[in-house]
This record gives structure tokens, sequence and C-alpha cells, in this order.
């Protein structure tokens, strides 16, 4: 359900705005608070929001701090691509042209990764990629074996590189938030709205749809950021896009 944004914002609403309601529920079936005890239910409310609003902005954090890196390892990713494809004039003429053709269509592949949402889409991206990563490498392995010198072996580090920014950037798309901050958050978050509710003077108020808003608002902010395929706010692959229409232009013009 994380990967989803909008139903975390639809599903977070309905249940803290029912949360509300419920202790609006238990005030009139048990007891409205009394003017003596008001102080104290105010100061743990108090205490409740401050703790959930602490929570939002460390999980907020969180989110943005995976979304930077995110994005960091797509220009890495980028310009590691870029260089071993100039590295590429180190290895002899037929070797360079088959390197430079399984760069290109290894660069379409990751772009592919980060536009494409189809999970069955996604795994047939991820077994093309593993193939053009095994065909490039077979390719500068055979090299530096017919010619282990310092400067082919810049080629085979160009690729090392190339194939470890591709790890990378898997993995910080798995990083996701823990589940259990999720499940903390929003234990906290269902009581505050049931001690708003039950500490309410009278039922029906429209204001008591403003805490449950507001906070359905802040799971959703955080999910999309934390989200790369589904959110609105993702990851585009600018200069992976801008590296593809070099290549692109630059190996039309040779031919």
């Amino acid at each position: 359900m994380f990967r989803f944004p909008l139903v975390i914002l639809f599903v977070s609403f309905v249940t803290l705005w029912l949360s509300v309601k419920f202790g609006i529920l238990l005030a009139a079936k048990l007891s409205p608070v009394k003017s003596e005890e008001r102080d104290d239910l105010t100061l743990v409310m108090s205490a409740s929001l401050t703790l959930l609003g602490l929570l939002i902005g460390f999980s907020f954090s969180m989110a943005v701090s995976r979304y930077d890196q995110r994005k960091n390892y797509e220009e890495e990713e980028a310009n590691a691509i870029g260089t071993e494809y100039v590295r590429a004039d180190l290895l002899s003429a037929n070797e360079a042209d088959r390197v430079r053709q399984l760069l290109v269509q290894y660069l379409d592949q990751r772009i592919l990764f980060y536009t494409a949402w189809d999970q069955h889409r996604l795994e047939s991206i991820d077994r093309e990629t593993t193939r053009l990563q095994s065909d490039m490498w077979s390719t500068v392995q055979g090299a530096a074996k017919a010619q282990p010198t310092p400067i082919v072996a810049l080629a085979v580090a160009g690729m090392n590189d190339v194939l470890n920014r591709q790890g990378y950037t898997q993995a910080a798309w798995w990083n996701r938030i823990p589940f259990g901050a999720w499940s903390l958050m929003a234990t906290i978050a269902i009581c505050c709205c049931v001690l708003t509710g039950y500490g309410s003077h009278r039922a029906g108020i429209a204001i008591f749809i403003v805490l449950p808003f507001l906070i359905s608002i802040a799971f959703f902010l955080i999910a999309d950021i934390d989200s790369p395929r589904r959110g609105v706010i993702h990851v585009v692959p600018q200069n992976l896009i801008s590296l593809s229409r070099s290549l692109h232009s630059s190996s039309g013009n040779q031919r």
C-alpha cells in the first residue's frame, strides 16, 4: 500500500476522520471531559501532537534524502556511461565499435528503468540489462586478455564503474522508509485524533476535519517522495536522456 501514495491519502484521511468520530462517541457514551480534567487532556494531546510532528519531520527528511540519493546516482550513472563511451577509443577498432553499440543499447534500457511502471516490463528490462552487462564485460575482458596494458586497463575500469553505478542505483530504489516507522506514525496519529474527538465540546464541528486532512496530506507527501515509480514526484532521468540524445546523434553522424 505504501507504494501507492493516493491510496495512502484516502485511507489515512478516512481512518483518522473515523478516529475523531470514535473519540466523540466515547465522550458521549462514557462521560464528557470534566473541567478539572481538561488541562491534563490538553497536556497529553500537546505531547502526542508534538511527538507526531517530530516523527513526520524525521520521516519526511528520510524520504527527501533517499530522493536526493536517487537523483545523484542517476547523474553518476550518466557520467560513468559517457566516460566509458569515450574510453572505448582505447580499445581496438572492432572492440571499440562493439562497446559503443552495447553502451547505447544499455543506456536506452537504463532510461526505461526510470520511466517504466509495469512490473512485467521491469522484469524484461532487468533481463535485458543483465544481458547487456554480460556482453559489455565480456568484450572489455577479452580486450584486456589480448592486450594487458595500462591503457586498456582504463577502459576496463570505466566499464567496472558503469556496472557498479547500476548496482548503487538499484539499491537506492530499494531503500524505503521502514514499515515500523509507518506503523508508529499511524498509531500516534490515530491516538491524536481519538483524543481530539474525545476532548471536543460538541460533535459535528467542521474543524475536526482539519487535523485528519493535514496529517493525511503529510503522509501522502512522504509516501509520494518515497515511492520512486508510483508517486507524482519522481526522478526524471534528465542526464541519461541528454546523454542518449548526444550518443545517438554522434553514432548517426559517424554513419
